[in-house]
């Protein structure tokens, strides 16, 4: 089978005989006596299962079970008890137990036990594999790409999404952070819980920590109910803190400890609680910068540094262009209920020759507003903006620049009035037959 378990029990005849009848049975076991060499153990090997009484010297079950659900998520955990009672059920299973077993342990009991976890298990990656292949079928969460910058980012992707690391991603505003950041949560172990994106800079100072951190009722003026917290919300998911060199300071203290310990103290609580949760935060400006200014913990970056994707800007991989170019056309088309618009070569060539200083957002934008300028199948330079025609975009000619605006201006008129030309012309405060002149002129359809 190769399944390792691991026993914990302080009765030396009742462990013994369990880790006889499950190594007959074929399973890889190790004992443990005490509460700390369970942890220790388990902490340091990668078991399958730990089976653990709740009742022992020092540190006992329930302790064992919450420290292994935040520090080993991925190992299950199934208690034993000579003392059942409804409330101590409900407690192991609300602090992350698989199961139960009332003492005296049953070997069939523990056994049956077993095999439903390892049935559990082998679906929980059944489920994985197939959401794993079916995000390698769509792409990484529109992230889209040939180049080697980003296909380097697509393998550190694949290599840090399984575990549980902090990441941190850099690059400029509208480079794709946040889409790096889901592609890590969507190839994870945890694409089935939440992901929750926060944008630091949106939130304001004075809000910051009792909304990262949870507060209770009237601890505040305002604090009429009690709240969890953006990072107790979660429950075992992605946390997402998107320009982390926003944080208040105050807050920057608190984070680390919620990092380090998996604990958060809410604004007005006598004791901390425990959290759950991967972290991911992106940045555009520079954390060495804010350390010397005096605005970042030093070791709160070491502790976000763990493992960093720094995200080039779109000028840096121009290769891209067309098929980004082909992605926002098809996803603005289906956005606005119309069939995708070829890109004219001439539109094309302007589109790669372009610096794009918002990136990959501003690249979006201008897709957008060409899908919806565009009347027919092709996207033409008349549907581009300015800038990114250069001067010739710009006609010196008074008549041509007029002409130019008279067209762009009759064709969004016709858009609004669904392409009924007698509504345009009301709109445009000329009579029916004028418009179909100036609709030949300028070609319109």
């Amino acid at each position: 089978m190769n399944e390792r378990i691991l026993i914990v029990e302080d009765e030396p005849i009742l462990r013994a005989n369990l880790l006889e009848m499950l190594a007959r049975a074929g399973y890889d076991v190790a004992g443990a006596a005490d509460g700390e060499t369970g942890l220790e153990l388990a902490l340091d090997q990668d078991f399958a299962a730990v089976v653990s009484d709740i009742r022992l010297p020092g540190l006992d079950g329930m302790t064992l079970l919450k420290r292994l659900a935040a520090q080993r998520p991925e190992t299950f955990v199934i208690l034993t008890t000579a003392f059942a009672s409804i409330e101590t059920a409900v407690e192991a299973l609300r602090f992350g137990a698989f199961d139960y077993l009332i003492k005296p342990v049953l070997f069939e009991d523990l056994t049956r036990k077993l095999r439903q976890l390892f049935d559990y298990r082998a679906l929980q990656g059944e489920v994985a594999r197939l959401r794993r292949d079916l995000h390698t079928r769509l792409g990484f969460e529109g992230l889209v790409g040939q180049s080697e910058a980003i296909r380097s980012i697509f393998q550190l992707i694949e290599q840090v999404a399984p575990t549980r690391s902090t990441v941190l991603i850099t690059g400029e505003s509208g480079t794709g952070k946040e889409l790096v950041a889901r592609a890590l949560h969507a190839h994870s172990t945890l694409a089935d819980k939440e992901f929750l994106a926060i944008n630091m800079a949106a939130l304001p100072a004075d809000v910051a920590e009792g909304q990262l951190f949870g507060h209770e009722k009237g601890a505040f003026t305002g604090a009429d109910r009690r709240r969890d917290g953006l990072l107790r919300s979660v429950r075992g998911g992605t946390i997402f803190l998107d320009e982390i060199g926003e944080l208040p300071m105050p807050c920057q203290a608190k984070l680390l400890r919620a990092i380090e310990a998996r604990e958060v103290l809410p604004v007005g609580a006598d004791r901390p609680v425990p959290v759950d949760f991967r972290l991911i935060t992106a940045t555009n400006q520079s954390l060495d910068q804010c350390i010397k200014d005096g605005t970042f913990r030093k070791d709160l970056f070491f502790r976000l540094n763990v493992f960093r994707i720094d995200v080039p800007p779109l000028a840096a991989r121009r290769e891209d262009i067309p098929a980004l170019v082909e992605h926002f056309v098809r996803s603005h088309a289906r956005n606005l209920g119309r069939r995708p618009q070829a890109v004219s070569n001439e539109a094309m060539k302007l589109l790669l020759q372009y610096n794009y200083p918002g990136n990959v957002r501003e690249m979006s934008n201008i897709i957008e507003r060409a899908t919806i300028l565009c009347s027919g199948d092709t996207i033409c330079p008349d549907h581009l903006p300015r800038e990114l025609c250069g001067d010739a975009a710009a006609p010196t000619d008074l008549r041509l620049a007029f002409n130019d605006f008279e067209r762009t201006h009759i064709a969004a008129v016709l858009r609004i009035a669904n392409g009924s030309r007698d509504k345009a012309s009301e709109l445009l405060g000329i009579d029916p037959a004028t418009l179909y002149r100036k609709m030949a002129r300028h070609d319109i359809a």
